[in-house]
């Protein structure tokens, strides 16, 4: 890079920081440009719930595959394959010319994303010693922080300034400067024996995961005992019974379920399963009070909740330092109480509430949010080799969709269709039961197990 040295660990970590930002503002941006989308495609509110649905269904078909195609394929190869899709997608969803030509480009934007997160997470992780988890966590926790809140602010602008056609434009120049930059300055990783691809994991894992997340998204506008919830629910259940069953007895799994036997490994993805749920549950619910009851449009809203991703932000280079000095198990569980407290302090926000009041509470659950993700991402892979990243990678961030899905579904299931603000107070309330599980998996880590992470470099 000319006179300037750059660490190879950082070009990894550009580059992921990129393709994650534009895969995590994917999931928000689009929600304000529905009603939109309706109105100049004429489509059902049915209809356009696919747009949203079919991109979460295609990331969980291609996820859990993602570790083996990286393993066998080379992680530079399969991480800039997963960019170029995404970024055609996203330029075929700006053209789309009707809602069924636009949910389709959303599937195929989903098979990017589905493998750009994890195989970047497997790549960020190789890159970085064990001594440096922390910090890479503390990149990580970069876009994490900034996407999903700035999604609406941006797509709200966007649609109102300009054209929902550009809240995918938006995608290109990132994704074609970011693929540039992979194909001249990362190297190729492949391991020696991924093992022949497991097509019955593939399709069990893809199958199950799909069907459970449609029902997931389905089950708070159709009710729980719907027919297509109940089915789909089931169905998807016990395509990932056969999945846990085939994974244990395949000696080359896809998905290698026994890194769940790692007692680090498994209490930091139980915990992060509960980060996450709480992240993604209130960024759908606080948008939906302060636009439906306060009356906010969706530009103020964003504004509103933006102060979460300046905490998290602000704390991320406290976080790394801290990390090798408190532990992973004291800091998570000290991450949780201040997230579950600020989900208790939403119980007291009313009509007539200051908005200044509630972004001192996103900006406090932002600081909250750093400490955790900093710590659960550096100790779930303390104790894993480097052999094992990309399958270890891959479980995680199925974790964390799943996790994601999960509390929007719960809290969205609660809210139900009172317009009210003890209905918004009550599915406050049932994020708090999230944060206090999170507690209780947050002290079954050992700080022990993660030595390798809490040991300084020099």
């Amino acid at each position: 890079m000319g006179g300037l040295k750059v660490s190879y660990k950082w070009l990894v970590a550009i580059a992921f920081v990129a393709g994650l930002f534009m895969d995590l503002m994917d999931v928000t941006i689009v929600n304000v440009a529905l009603p939109t989308l309706g109105r100049d495609f004429g489509a059902s509110t049915n209809t356009l719930e696919w747009v949203v649905t079919g991109y979460l269904i295609s990331l969980a078909i291609w996820i859990p595959a993602s570790g083996w195609i990286s393993d066998r394929f080379g992680s530079k190869k399969t991480f800039a394959f997963a960019l170029a899709v995404f970024t055609i997608g996203s330029a075929l969803c700006g053209l789309a010319w009707s809602d069924s030509s636009l949910i389709a480009f959303r599937l195929l934007q989903g098979v990017g994303g589905g493998m750009m997160t994890p195989v970047g997470t497997a790549m960020l992780f190789r890159a970085f010693p064990p001594a440096e988890r922390a910090r890479a966590s503390a990149v990580v926790t970069v876009p994490t922080a900034i996407a999903p809140a700035l999604g609406p602010v941006l797509g709200g602008w966007l649609v109102d300034n300009a054209s929902w056609r550009w809240i995918f434009y938006v995608n290109l120049p990132v994704g074609l400067a970011t693929l540039v930059f992979v194909l001249l300055f990362l190297r190729e990783h492949k391991e020696p024996d991924p093992g022949k691809f497991d097509v019955w994991g593939f399709f069990s894992a893809g199958g199950g995961l799909a069907l459970v997340l449609y029902a997931l998204s389905q089950a708070p506008a159709h009710g729980w005992t719907s027919t297509a919830v109940v089915v789909s629910g089931l169905l998807g259940i016990v395509l990932i019974g056969l999945l846990v069953v085939l994974e244990l007895w395949r000696p080359d799994p896809m998905l290698r379920l026994r890194l769940f036997g790692d007692r680090m490994f498994r209490y930091a993805n139980l915990s992060m399963f509960m980060v996450y749920a709480l992240l993604l549950g209130v960024l759908f619910l606080l948008p939906l009070f302060l636009q439906e009851l306060r009356g906010l449009s969706a530009l103020k809203s964003g504004l509103t909740t933006f102060p979460q991703a300046l905490g998290m932000l602000l704390m991320v280079p406290v976080t790394g330092r801290l990390y090798p000095r408190v532990g992973p198990r004291r800091m998570l569980v000290i991450a949780l109480v201040g997230i579950t407290i600020t989900s208790a302090l939403f119980l007291m926000v009313g009509l007539e509430t200051s908005l200044w009041w509630i972004r001192a509470i996103m900006f406090l659950r932002g600081i909250s949010m750093s400490f955790a993700i900093v710590a659960a991402q550096a100790a779930a892979f303390a104790s894993i080799r480097s052999e094992e990243t990309g399958r270890a990678s891959a479980l995680f961030n199925t974790n964390r969709q799943v996790a994601a899905s999960i509390g929007v579904a719960v809290l969205a299931t609660v809210l139900g269709e009172h317009n009210s603000v003890t209905a918004f107070h009550h599915a406050f309330a049932a994020s708090i039961v999230f944060g206090l599980v999170g507690i209780v998996f947050a002290l079954g880590i050992h700080d022990e197990d993660a030595a390798a992470s809490i040991r300084r470099s020099t």
